[in-house]
């Protein structure tokens, strides 16, 4: 038995543009079909009665999503992006706005209610202010936090770190610092290599070793016979007198070889017997060819 669902499983831009178009007139700036979707742009001011007409009249019941965008290079460089869902056609479309930091776009959480958080994430991350939002606070930073996040010209590591103070004994806000300059990668081929010095290479191409050098006698001040090497000639100059002169002249003995004794010393120990090698065993009957004799004294 088949199931038959009030919203159909696939369902075709075919005709939508062009119907929709018609019907939001003067509020529509532009409509397209981009990505397989249905883009329509319409006036800031008339954001309101263009999405209530969308609601009302087309059947796109439900707001699923409030998102921004940035183009820093254009006069108004956010856009605003409204999702909106038809559950009886099973349809999406996109209605943008555009908005500059200081040109606020009217709130629709007198359409949808759940706008008012959706606005309020766009407020937070781009800046964009909602005119008419009951409670346009940040949502997704903490209190006091500076800039906004999602904007293209917010730096990377933010301009503020927070840690805690073991002196105040709490958390606390400070500057970045930033240990050191952000390099810059070009992405390279590691086969071709680079056309410069990478940082940290400057030292792989070792200098010039100086030339070593030249050893030169040091120049000795006062008795020039300070420079002539003592040596001892004769025996007259060893300092020792006529009786260490008689002993050097004597020729020195040879050391006698140690004598070996011709017997035994006393307290050596008695040399050991030699046995005679023991004649091999008899086989008994019955053991060819099994484990052999039995081991003697088992």
């Amino acid at each position: 038995m088949a199931v038959l669902h009030s919203a159909p499983r696939f369902s075709s831009n075919e005709g939508v543009c062009e119907a929709l178009s018609g019907a939001l007139g003067a509020m529509l700036v532009s409509a397209k079909e981009e990505f397989g979707e249905i883009v329509l742009t319409v006036a800031r001011d008339a954001i309101v009665d263009a999405l209530r007409l969308l609601r009302d009249g087309h059947g796109y019941q439900q707001l699923m999503e409030i998102a921004g965008v940035d183009y820093p290079e254009r006069v108004e460089r956010f856009e605003v992006v409204y999702m909106l869902l038809s559950l009886t056609r099973n349809h999406r479309v996109l209605v943008k706005v555009s908005a500059a930091e200081d040109t606020p776009v009217p709130t629709v959480t007198t359409l949808w209610p759940v706008a008012g958080w959706l606005e309020r994430e766009v407020y937070d991350m781009y800046g964009v202010v909602f005119a008419g939002n009951p409670d346009l606070r940040r949502i997704l930073t903490d209190y006091g936090f500076e800039g906004h996040p999602f904007r293209k010209d917010f730096p990377l590591t933010g301009y503020q770190e927070l840690r805690y103070s073991e002196e105040d004994k709490r958390v606390v806000y400070e500057p970045v610092k930033l240990a050191q300059d952000l390099r810059s990668f070009d992405f390279m081929s590691p086969w071709e290599g680079a056309d410069y010095v990478l940082p940290g290479d400057e030292k792989a191409a070792a200098p010039t070793p100086a030339p070593a050098p030249v050893a030169t006698k040091p120049e000795v001040k006062g008795d020039p016979k300070a420079n002539t090497p003592k040596t001892t000639d004769t025996p007259a100059k060893t300092g020792a007198g006529e009786p260490a002169n008689a002993e050097a002249a004597k020729p020195v003995a040879k050391k006698a070889a140690p004598k070996k004794a011709s017997g035994a010393e006393p307290g050596a120990p008695a040399p050991t017997e030699s046995r005679p090698s023991r004649a091999p065993r008899k086989k008994k009957a019955g053991n060819e060819g099994g484990a052999g004799p039995a081991p003697e004294g088992s």
